[in-house]
């Protein structure tokens, strides 16, 4: 069955945010974006225009123009009837994202073991170190875009804008699933950090070693959905059944 994530959630909204001094739509932005992406916002929860320039202490002006920025990066859908809603997250369409995820993430692997510098080997590893260190700190903002960061520095090394850019699109998307289970990650006792695999993804790039590198990448992905299902299965195993 076809289930959206926050359906049956909670959607009070969050506490009052007062804005800096002339933080305007980037400040409405950036907040609404944490926000979505730590799920305080619960996906498929209502947006109201009123309600958030309230909020803000804003004219609707400003609050219109963050949301349209949001819905441009797939954070808000807004709808023919003027409602704008946090974009649901579809569980039964996890596999598809992974299928799509894992194509990107092994071509732009590859392509940065073609093409990388020395400066690109230098980014990754500075990428990589900063996501470490958001892990140590338990801050999951952080740790999902610091995990961002660092395969975006890849995708940037193998040199194809168009792979970079589609593959940017995918990482945010994939930001609030990662979100979700980073705490059960943390508790598990299967629990294994993402780090390692970051820096045996370098020595493969460093090496040029495509093949290899195509091979880390999938295991990459791998290791993500399984974590994931592990996930689901722990949490709403009572609640759907889902076809693996």
């Amino acid at each position: 069955m076809a289930t959206d994530l926050g359906a049956t959630k909670n959607s009070k909204s969050s506490p009052s945010t007062k804005p800096a001094r002339g933080g305007g739509g980037r400040f409405v932005y950036e907040t609404l974006k944490r926000e979505i992406l730590e799920l305080k916002l619960a996906p498929a929860q209502p947006l109201d225009e009123a309600a958030l320039a309230e909020r803000f202490s804003m004219s609707r002006s400003p609050i219109r123009e963050a949301l349209v920025r949001l819905s441009a990066e797939g954070m808000v859908e807004m709808l023919s009837n003027r409602t704008t809603l946090v974009a649901p997250i579809n569980l039964m369409e996890f596999p598809r994202y992974v299928e799509a995820l894992d194509l990107l993430q092994r071509m732009t692997t590859r392509l940065a073991a073609q093409h990388r510098t020395a400066d690109d080997i230098l980014e990754m590893k500075s990428r990589a170190a900063a996501y470490d260190a958001a892990c140590l700190e338990e801050d999951h903002l952080a740790m999902s875009a610091t995990n961002k960061d660092f395969h975006m520095a890849v995708a940037r090394a193998g040199k194809n804008p168009y792979f970079t850019a589609g593959y940017g699109r995918l990482l945010d998307e994939g930001r609030r699933i990662l979100h979700m289970h980073f705490e059960f990650t943390r508790d598990s006792a299967k629990g294994r950090s993402l780090g390692p695999e970051h820096f045996t993804m370098i020595d493969a790039i460093e090496r040029r070693d495509v093949a290899d590198a195509d091979r880390l990448a999938h295991e990459h992905t791998a290791l993500f959905h399984d974590r994931f299902f592990e996930f689901l299965r722990a949490k709403y195993q009572d609640d759907f059944e889902l076809e693996l």
